[in-house]
Protein backbone atom coordinates (compact mmCIF):
# COMPACT_ATOMS: atom_id res chain seq x y z
CA UNK A 1 0.00 0.00 0.00
CA UNK A 2 1.28 3.24 -0.80
CA UNK A 3 -0.33 7.07 -0.26
CA UNK A 4 0.93 10.62 -0.70
CA UNK A 5 -0.34 13.77 0.31
CA UNK A 6 0.28 16.50 -2.22
CA UNK A 7 -0.65 20.37 -2.70
CA UNK A 8 -4.33 21.48 -1.53
CA UNK A 9 -5.90 21.46 -4.65
CA UNK A 10 -9.43 19.92 -3.14
CA UNK A 11 -12.22 21.59 -1.46
CA UNK A 12 -13.52 19.86 1.36
CA UNK A 13 -17.63 19.01 1.56
CA UNK A 14 -19.60 21.98 2.50
CA UNK A 15 -16.75 24.42 1.77
CA UNK A 16 -14.95 26.90 -0.88
CA UNK A 17 -11.03 26.67 0.10
CA UNK A 18 -8.81 23.50 -1.00
CA UNK A 19 -7.07 22.42 1.83
CA UNK A 20 -7.09 18.92 0.77
CA UNK A 21 -4.54 17.38 -1.68
CA UNK A 22 -5.87 14.78 -3.97
CA UNK A 23 -4.27 12.31 -1.45
CA UNK A 24 -3.91 9.20 -3.91
CA UNK A 25 -4.16 5.76 -2.38
CA UNK A 26 -2.25 2.58 -4.38
CA UNK A 27 -3.16 -0.57 -2.94
CA UNK A 28 -1.73 -4.02 -5.16
CA UNK A 29 -2.43 -7.40 -4.24
CA UNK A 30 -0.59 -10.24 -6.52
CA UNK A 31 -3.15 -13.40 -7.67
CA UNK A 32 -2.38 -16.23 -9.88
CA UNK A 33 0.06 -16.41 -13.24
CA UNK A 34 1.42 -13.16 -12.94
CA UNK A 35 -2.72 -11.72 -12.44
CA UNK A 36 -2.72 -8.84 -9.83
CA UNK A 37 -5.65 -6.48 -8.24
CA UNK A 38 -4.02 -2.95 -8.45
CA UNK A 39 -6.05 0.35 -6.99
CA UNK A 40 -4.47 3.37 -7.95
CA UNK A 41 -6.57 6.77 -7.26
CA UNK A 42 -7.01 10.09 -6.20
CA UNK A 43 -9.47 10.84 -3.05
CA UNK A 44 -10.61 13.55 -5.65
CA UNK A 45 -13.56 12.93 -8.07
CA UNK A 46 -11.16 13.93 -11.01
CA UNK A 47 -7.38 14.57 -11.51
CA UNK A 48 -6.14 18.02 -12.02
CA UNK A 49 -4.81 16.87 -15.50
CA UNK A 50 -7.51 15.90 -16.69
CA UNK A 51 -9.65 19.23 -15.84
CA UNK A 52 -6.49 20.76 -17.93
CA UNK A 53 -6.85 19.03 -20.65
CA UNK A 54 -10.75 19.87 -21.46
CA UNK A 55 -9.71 22.87 -20.09
CA UNK A 56 -6.42 23.40 -22.94
CA UNK A 57 -9.47 21.58 -25.46
CA UNK A 58 -11.64 24.19 -24.93
CA UNK A 59 -14.30 21.71 -23.91
CA UNK A 60 -16.74 21.86 -20.40
CA UNK A 61 -16.23 19.00 -18.03
CA UNK A 62 -18.49 16.50 -16.08
CA UNK A 63 -20.49 17.97 -13.37
CA UNK A 64 -18.93 16.84 -10.60
CA UNK A 65 -15.54 17.50 -11.41
CA UNK A 66 -15.15 20.52 -9.52
CA UNK A 67 -16.28 23.95 -8.02
CA UNK A 68 -16.32 27.56 -8.53
CA UNK A 69 -14.04 29.94 -6.06
CA UNK A 70 -17.47 29.95 -4.14
CA UNK A 71 -18.04 26.49 -3.75
CA UNK A 72 -20.67 26.15 -6.18
CA UNK A 73 -20.24 22.84 -8.58
CA UNK A 74 -19.21 24.33 -12.25
CA UNK A 75 -18.23 22.12 -15.54
CA UNK A 76 -16.29 25.20 -16.87
CA UNK A 77 -12.71 24.15 -16.42
CA UNK A 78 -11.25 27.36 -16.41
CA UNK A 79 -13.61 28.66 -13.03
CA UNK A 80 -12.17 24.84 -11.41
CA UNK A 81 -8.55 26.34 -12.37
CA UNK A 82 -8.52 29.92 -11.42
CA UNK A 83 -9.56 30.23 -8.07
CA UNK A 84 -11.90 27.14 -7.45
CA UNK A 85 -10.65 23.57 -7.19
CA UNK A 86 -11.62 20.05 -7.75
CA UNK A 87 -14.19 18.16 -5.16
CA UNK A 88 -13.45 15.04 -3.51
CA UNK A 89 -14.42 11.48 -4.95
CA UNK A 90 -18.29 10.80 -4.83
CA UNK A 91 -18.97 14.75 -5.52
CA UNK A 92 -21.60 16.49 -3.85
CA UNK A 93 -22.62 15.57 -0.16
CA UNK A 94 -26.14 13.66 -1.33
CA UNK A 95 -24.11 11.51 -3.51
CA UNK A 96 -20.99 10.51 -1.05
CA UNK A 97 -18.51 13.58 -1.25
CA UNK A 98 -18.10 13.90 2.20
CA UNK A 99 -16.35 10.27 2.30
CA UNK A 100 -13.87 11.17 -0.75
CA UNK A 101 -13.53 14.01 2.13
CA UNK A 102 -12.93 11.61 4.70
CA UNK A 103 -10.63 9.66 2.58
CA UNK A 104 -8.63 12.65 1.53
CA UNK A 105 -7.84 13.00 4.98
CA UNK A 106 -7.44 9.49 5.83
CA UNK A 107 -3.89 10.01 3.72
CA UNK A 108 -3.14 13.41 5.34
CA UNK A 109 -3.35 10.71 8.61
CA UNK A 110 -0.96 8.34 7.28
CA UNK A 111 1.61 10.73 5.65
CA UNK A 112 1.12 14.50 7.17
CA UNK A 113 0.59 13.83 10.48
CA UNK A 114 2.47 10.42 10.93
CA UNK A 115 5.91 12.14 9.12
CA UNK A 116 6.34 15.09 10.32
CA UNK A 117 5.35 16.76 6.49
CA UNK A 118 3.66 19.52 5.80
CA UNK A 119 0.07 18.90 5.53
CA UNK A 120 -3.13 20.63 4.14
CA UNK A 121 -2.97 24.10 3.42
CA UNK A 122 0.78 24.71 4.74
CA UNK A 123 2.00 23.02 1.84
CA UNK A 124 2.96 25.22 -0.50
CA UNK A 125 0.92 25.66 -3.73
CA UNK A 126 0.72 23.87 -6.86
CA UNK A 127 3.16 24.61 -9.50
CA UNK A 128 4.86 27.46 -6.80
CA UNK A 129 8.83 26.55 -6.75
CA UNK A 130 9.91 29.54 -3.93
CA UNK A 131 10.03 26.26 -1.31
CA UNK A 132 10.06 22.93 -0.76
CA UNK A 133 6.66 20.76 -1.04
CA UNK A 134 7.87 18.92 2.12
CA UNK A 135 5.42 16.09 1.05
CA UNK A 136 4.58 12.67 3.28
CA UNK A 137 4.46 9.47 2.44
CA UNK A 138 3.34 6.19 3.87
CA UNK A 139 4.25 2.76 2.79
CA UNK A 140 2.56 -0.54 4.17
CA UNK A 141 4.15 -4.12 3.10
CA UNK A 142 2.01 -7.10 4.11
CA UNK A 143 3.38 -10.47 3.94
CA UNK A 144 0.43 -12.31 2.81
CA UNK A 145 2.16 -16.13 3.99
CA UNK A 146 1.80 -14.34 7.57
CA UNK A 147 -2.26 -15.05 7.46
CA UNK A 148 -4.42 -17.20 6.22
CA UNK A 149 -3.12 -19.70 3.50
CA UNK A 150 -3.86 -19.37 -0.42
CA UNK A 151 -3.98 -15.94 -0.75
CA UNK A 152 -2.97 -16.13 -4.71
CA UNK A 153 -5.42 -18.60 -4.98
CA UNK A 154 -8.40 -16.60 -3.43
CA UNK A 155 -7.02 -13.12 -5.15
CA UNK A 156 -7.54 -15.09 -8.64
CA UNK A 157 -10.96 -16.45 -7.71
CA UNK A 158 -12.15 -13.14 -6.43
CA UNK A 159 -10.73 -11.49 -9.87
CA UNK A 160 -12.35 -13.74 -11.72
CA UNK A 161 -15.62 -13.39 -9.85
CA UNK A 162 -16.41 -10.12 -11.09
CA UNK A 163 -14.81 -10.19 -14.66
CA UNK A 164 -17.27 -13.26 -15.21
CA UNK A 165 -20.30 -11.31 -13.87
CA UNK A 166 -23.11 -10.16 -16.55
CA UNK A 167 -22.64 -6.40 -17.56
CA UNK A 168 -24.93 -4.36 -17.60
CA UNK A 169 -24.61 -3.00 -21.10
CA UNK A 170 -23.26 -5.45 -24.14
CA UNK A 171 -19.62 -4.73 -24.77
CA UNK A 172 -18.72 -3.15 -21.39
CA UNK A 173 -17.40 -6.15 -19.63
CA UNK A 174 -16.96 -5.97 -15.77
CA UNK A 175 -13.28 -5.01 -15.28
CA UNK A 176 -11.45 -5.17 -11.85
CA UNK A 177 -8.86 -2.65 -10.42
CA UNK A 178 -5.84 -2.52 -12.61
CA UNK A 179 -7.58 -4.03 -15.80
CA UNK A 180 -7.97 -0.45 -17.46
CA UNK A 181 -4.04 0.36 -16.71
CA UNK A 182 -3.15 -3.41 -18.28
CA UNK A 183 -4.80 -2.88 -21.72
CA UNK A 184 -3.32 0.78 -22.36
CA UNK A 185 -0.32 -0.60 -21.36
CA UNK A 186 -0.72 -3.09 -24.28
CA UNK A 187 -1.71 -0.38 -26.73
CA UNK A 188 1.31 1.85 -25.96
CA UNK A 189 3.69 -1.74 -26.69
CA UNK A 190 1.96 -2.07 -29.85
CA UNK A 191 2.19 1.42 -30.81
CA UNK A 192 5.72 1.54 -30.03
CA UNK A 193 5.61 4.49 -27.48
CA UNK A 194 2.30 6.50 -25.73
CA UNK A 195 -0.38 8.42 -27.71
CA UNK A 196 -1.03 11.72 -26.67
CA UNK A 197 -4.10 14.76 -28.31
CA UNK A 198 -2.18 16.30 -30.83
CA UNK A 199 -3.34 19.75 -28.88
CA UNK A 200 -1.29 18.25 -26.11
CA UNK A 201 2.13 17.29 -28.44
CA UNK A 202 1.50 20.99 -29.59
CA UNK A 203 1.21 21.96 -26.38
CA UNK A 204 5.00 20.56 -25.36
CA UNK A 205 6.33 21.57 -28.75
CA UNK A 206 5.27 24.84 -27.78
CA UNK A 207 6.95 25.40 -24.09
CA UNK A 208 10.11 23.28 -25.40
CA UNK A 209 10.58 26.31 -27.84
CA UNK A 210 10.58 28.83 -25.76
CA UNK A 211 13.09 27.22 -23.86
CA UNK A 212 14.91 26.19 -26.73
CA UNK A 213 14.54 22.52 -26.36
CA UNK A 214 15.05 20.44 -29.39
CA UNK A 215 14.09 18.27 -31.31
CA UNK A 216 10.78 18.50 -30.92
CA UNK A 217 7.69 15.74 -30.78
CA UNK A 218 6.75 14.71 -33.81
CA UNK A 219 2.92 15.47 -34.72
CA UNK A 220 2.37 13.62 -38.18
CA UNK A 221 2.31 9.95 -36.61
CA UNK A 222 -1.93 10.02 -36.53
CA UNK A 223 -3.75 7.59 -34.92
CA UNK A 224 -7.11 7.09 -36.82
Amino acid sequence: MSFTNTSPLVVPTRAKECTVGTNPISVAAPAKNGDSFVLDMATSAAALGKVELHHRNGISIPEGWGCDAEGRFSTDPKAVLSGGGLVPLGGSENTGGHKGYGLGLMVEVFCGMLSGSQYSKNIRTWRMTDRSADLGQCFVAINPENFAPGFNDRMADLLSMHRNLAPAESGMPVLAPGDPERKHIQTCRDLGGIPYHLKVVNHMNELASTLGVSPLLPTHRLIE
